[in-house]
């Protein structure tokens, strides 16, 4: 799986990582990884998905790691907060979780084991001296990367500062090989992938209070968790050959590496907070299924194979196909349409007391019963549970319209109000068993326009205005049923005093 070779010791050769068949290596572990300076990226749920279905397809275990060492950019509960949200999307971690922060003596004692080696160096350069550096490097059209003026320190010389206090920090060495290209690795996506050390910075390690940065800690923790498979992000990508020096610098084997590609926006552009909601909690709360998000996240640069034209997928069914090898290299576009007619199919699956239930939140003040018969009607018109507050008021007081509404077509006002003096006749005739399901009420009414040879416009328009008030809304029938009969006639009632 692994050839790597000593280039500490040796600037002409390289150093290179191929992977072979998953199956013939031990257990797959992998970890999700997040940082907690605020709400959960959708990105950073794909990425905990791919990790989950992966370790769990390969009969393996998915750990969880906080990495909280930046700490100028933690909030407050934000761990709590992924905690909460990896649960309600049904990913459940195997250990407990691991805390960056808790570990500091451990990467401090290994940065020390390699400053000892020769393979780090202690670096006293101000902010000032560097950002002077980066400017002038910048200007001068060259990428900006430290000179490794504190390479060439001596002994003595780092003996002095330290002892005088000065802020430093510890950073890689990273050999400058003339091989191209000296670093290569097998990515489980993007298949061979090169890069050069003169592009590689010398990487700070531990920053000048004494907390690790992310590639080192990354790198530490990854082995002493012995994960076997990083699955991260596109972004981390140019990293990587970092992490691999690292690794060869430690003498570890390094784990597998997959790159998932980019979220885009609809215009191709980086899925960003300024261009909409990017939480996944943001999703939630608006009334998105857990379930349906899981599997629209599932298909964000990801397919079930050729000839398998199937979208939908519940979680089991996502770990038996998930495979790498059906991940593509380019971006997905978070398609919000996609989403929506995948909720909604979830959304009509489900029983209406259960529906009831997650709808409430969004049905404030409304009696449990009625936001029951409320949401039966309109189950198969929602997209998202939040669409259930919209054009309902009519189901709680009765509506206000002018009379020219009520009128159909070539009717006339006069027609008009004739007709619903008819069917309120009609309707007082009916018993409550008849208002027992919507099927049934509109059997009856039908039967009787057809009976009477009367056209089913001229009588079912004025009675769905005089029921919701509104020219767009559900039909007389499942209003009337939601309504029951007192209300129905009263509203019926209601129209005709409009038309007089």
């Amino acid at each position: 799986m692994i050839n790597l070779k000593n280039i500490y010791n040796d600037t002409n050769l390289r150093i290179s990582y191929e992977s072979t068949n998953i199956n013939n290596m031990q257990k797959v572990i992998t970890r999700f990884a997040p940082s907690p300076t605020g709400y959960l990226h959708v990105g950073g749920l794909r990425t905990a998905l791919y990790n989950f279905l992966f370790a769990k397809h390969n009969h393996g275990k998915f750990l969880l790691r906080i990495e909280d060492t930046d700490q100028a950019r933690l909030v407050k509960g934000a761990d709590k907060e992924i905690f909460k949200i990896l649960d309600e999307f049904g990913l459940k971690y195997d250990n407990k979780p691991v805390y960056q922060s808790q570990r500091l003596e451990i990467y401090q004692k290994f940065a020390a084991q390699l400053v000892k080696e020769g393979k780090a160096y202690y670096c006293f350069c101000t902010p000032e001296r560097l950002e002077k550096m980066r400017q002038e490097q910048l200007k001068n059209g060259k990428p900006p990367m430290y000179d490794g003026l504190c390479r060439q320190l001596t002994e003595k010389d780092i003996e002095q500062k330290i002892l005088a206090k000065i802020p430093h920090v510890v950073r890689l060495k990273v050999p400058r090989l003339t091989e191209k290209p000296a670093i290569t690795f097998n990515d489980l996506i993007r298949g061979h992938v090169g890069f050069m050390t003169t592009t590689i910075d010398d990487q700070v390690l531990i920053k000048s209070d004494g907390f690790p940065t992310y590639h080192l800690a990354s790198v530490i923790d990854d082995h002493e968790m012995e994960i076997t498979h990083v699955i991260r992000g596109e972004e981390w990508l140019s990293s990587t050959p970092k992490h691999l020096l690292l690794y060869e610098a430690f003498g570890w084997i390094p784990p597998y590496f997959a790159h998932l590609p980019l979220l885009l926006n609809s215009d191709k552009s980086k899925l960003s907070k300024r261009q909409g909601d990017v939480a996944a909690e943001d999703y939630l709360q608006k009334g998105y299924l857990p379930e349906a998000l899981i599997n629209f996240v599932a298909m964000l640069g990801w397919n079930p194979g050729e000839g398998n034209t199937k979208e939908i997928f519940n979680l089991q069914e996502l770990i038996k196909i998930f495979d790498f090898k059906n991940v593509n290299k380019s971006g997905a576009v978070f398609d919000t349409e996609k989403l929506d007619w995948i909720n909604g199919l979830y959304i009509r699956k489900m029983k209406v007391k259960e529906l009831t239930k997650l709808c409430l939140p969004y049905l404030k003040g409304i009696n449990p019963k009625l936001a029951e018969k409320i949401v039966a009607v309109e189950q198969e018109r929602l997209k998202k549970l939040s669409d259930i507050n919209q054009n309902i008021e009519f189901f709680q007081k009765e509506p206000e319209y002018k009379a020219e509404l009520l009128i159909w077509k070539k009717s006339n006002k006069d027609a008009t109000l004739e007709n619903l003096v008819k069917l309120e006749d009609f309707i007082l005739t009916l018993n409550d068993p008849d208002f027992k399901t919507i099927k049934n009420l509109e059997d009856k009414v039908i039967t009787w326009i057809k009976k009477e040879n009367y056209g089913v416009g001229d009588m079912l328009w004025p009675m769905r205005v005089a029921l919701s008030g509104l020219q767009n809304s559900p039909s007389p029938f499942e209003i009337a049923w939601v309504l029951g009969k007192k209300e129905t006639l009263k509203r019926i009632n209601s129209a005709q005093n409009i038309l007089r």
